[in-house]
């Protein structure tokens, strides 16, 4: 295997919006992130993934960008994210940026041009299509709900938006399109960042008129390309956002010889859940299954990520642990799972100090483009308000976005402006400030486990081997030049009986002790033998 810095590198992933409000206009700041560093190095974090802080309209909270090369004035200033890149650079932590090259916003530039007709030089950015019997090309369905074509009047033609209509998407059949594209990743690699985050990668090879959207013909050959143009002799850290991949897709992605990323962030743990909007209790049989499937495939033939959550996707104490009574037991227990696993570990900000869903009493709480269209054909169907109420608690993209949690102050420590998204209410029992006080915090074992991970190669290099067990305990050993590491967790909050040899040296527990044939609540520990 080729080792790479990033191998041994743990991923803090900050939504800006929602970190720290510096100016208390009550939206997060590139400063909060700046003024949070310290917190950061604390944890033991050495990469921040921070989401993009570009110009933009904000329909989709800056993933629909206007300008890639300037800072939206909400978030600061192009000196500040100089000053946030040298300032983490002391502290040895690096920034990785988030890269949306899909789309762009309907209010970039190229699309302003675009839009001026057939024969304007910036028309075949875009993906165009005539009207078919009237109507839209085809019947592809938008990401965010309706059709992914929308028509414009002026010239007759459709353009395709797989998210929002303000989210037009990219043509990369273009090679003017990719030089520039290239161009603006080659600006931000020299303002000295550690990689980049890709946006819904796997869509840049789309060809919408035959119905395909992710893992196109050309994809790879993309790539290739931008990895030559770009970062590929920077050994830069890359992680492409794949909802769509298997371990077989992943390969190709990552494995070292195709020169393309670093890894791929899979999505399979989260699709157990099912339906988005109705979702159903993950079994772990299942998961263990994958969990397995995806360590031994990866191993030694490309590089697998790690994480529970992130802006996307509810907070993982609340759906995949108890958010209740056992709520720090819980997501100690997960953390142990996850990333004592091959694999670099990202961690959402909030889920060190075990944050959880918010309980939105009405949908005027909610701000979130894909929860808010959801709610408006729920209506259009007759579906009660509560009954909608219900899946947004469980599903919504804004549990994930309610401000980070400082301390016991108005609005958690994150503002003194009126927050953009409502604060938890649960911010006076959860936050920083206390946790960092109490030795047995759920961000004290997140310290303590990361510092594990970064001294033991094992958790690194180590093969994978998943131990029989019931469907109420996952179990695994990481083996390495001689030494063993045995990983038992209780998925349940009930007391359940193992037959495992725990005779070892207990290097890490959410109990503090060494497991006995009878694993108490959601116990976790980490063995040496």
């Amino acid at each position: 295997m080729e080792k790479h810095w990033w191998q041994n590198s743990v991923v803090y992933q900050i939504y800006p919006k929602s970190f720290c409000d510096t100016n208390n206009d009550g939206i997060g700041d590139i400063n909060g992130i700046t003024e949070k560093l310290d917190y950061i190095k604390y944890l033991g974090a050495d990469i921040i993934w921070i989401c993009p802080v570009y110009c933009s309209p904000q329909d989709d909270n800056g993933y629909d960008i206007s300008d890639y090369y300037n800072i939206n004035p909400e978030a600061g200033t192009m000196e500040d994210l100089e000053r946030l890149i040298s300032e983490a650079d002391k502290r040895g932590i690096k920034i990785v940026m988030d890269l949306v090259v899909n789309h762009t916003s309907d209010e970039h530039k190229w699309f302003v041009e675009a839009k001026k007709g057939k024969d304007n030089p910036y028309r075949d950015y875009y993906v165009w299509a005539d009207p078919v019997n009237g109507g839209a090309p085809n019947d592809i369905r938008s990401t965010f709900g309706g059709s992914a074509w929308e028509f414009d009047e002026a010239s007759g033609q459709y353009y395709l938006h797989l998210f929002s209509k303000k989210q037009p998407d990219l043509n990369w059949e273009n090679p003017r399109l990719r030089r520039d594209i290239y161009d603006m990743m080659n600006f931000w690699i020299d303002k000295g960042i550690g990689g980049f985050r890709m946006d819904v990668i796997e869509y840049i090879g789309k060809k919408p008129l035959e119905k395909i959207t992710a893992n196109g013909p050309m994809l790879h050959k993309y790539l290739q390309e931008m990895n030559a143009e770009t970062f590929g002799r920077k050994n830069l850290l890359t992680v492409g956002e794949c909802w769509a991949a298997d371990t077989d897709i992943a390969k190709l992605y990552c494995a070292p010889e195709r020169h393309e990323l670093s890894m791929v962030f899979q999505f399979e743990h989260i699709s157990l859940r099912g339906n988005k909007w109705n979702p159903k209790k993950v079994n772990l049989s299942d998961l263990k299954n994958l969990m397995n499937k995806w360590q031994t495939a990866m191993h030694n033939c490309g590089w697998n990520t790690l994480f529970w959550n992130n802006h996307d996707i509810p907070r993982v104490v609340s759906t995949f642990g108890n958010d209740g009574e056992y709520r720090v037991q819980s997501a100690k227990m997960l953390a142990v799972m996850m990333y004592c696993m091959q694999g670099t570990p990202f961690i959402f900000q909030g889920e060190e100090l075990g944050m959880t869903n918010a309980y939105f009493k009405s949908i005027d709480e909610c701000r979130d483009i894909e929860t808010l269209n959801m709610y408006k054909e729920r209506k259009e169907q007759g579906i009660s308000d509560e009954n909608i109420l219900e899946k947004v608690r469980a599903s919504s993209r804004d549990n994930a976005r309610t401000p980070m949690q400082w301390d016991s102050s108005e609005n958690a420590g994150f503002t003194r402006g009126t927050p953009w998204i409502g604060v938890n209410g649960n911010y006076s029992e959860i936050n920083a400030a206390a946790e960092m006080q109490d030795k047995n915090s759920v961000l004290n074992f997140y310290k303590k486990l990361i510092a594990m991970r970064k001294n033991h190669d094992i958790f690194i290099y180590g093969s994978f081997v998943m131990l029989p067990e019931n469907d109420d305990i996952c179990a695994y050993d990481r083996i390495y030049e001689g030494k063993r590491m045995r990983v038992v967790c209780n998925y349940t909050d009930q007391s359940v009986h193992t037959d495992l040899d725990m005779n070892g040296t207990l290097l890490l527990s959410n109990y503090n002790s060494l497991p006995e044939s009878t694993l108490r609540p959601y116990e976790a520990a980490v063995i040496e033998f």
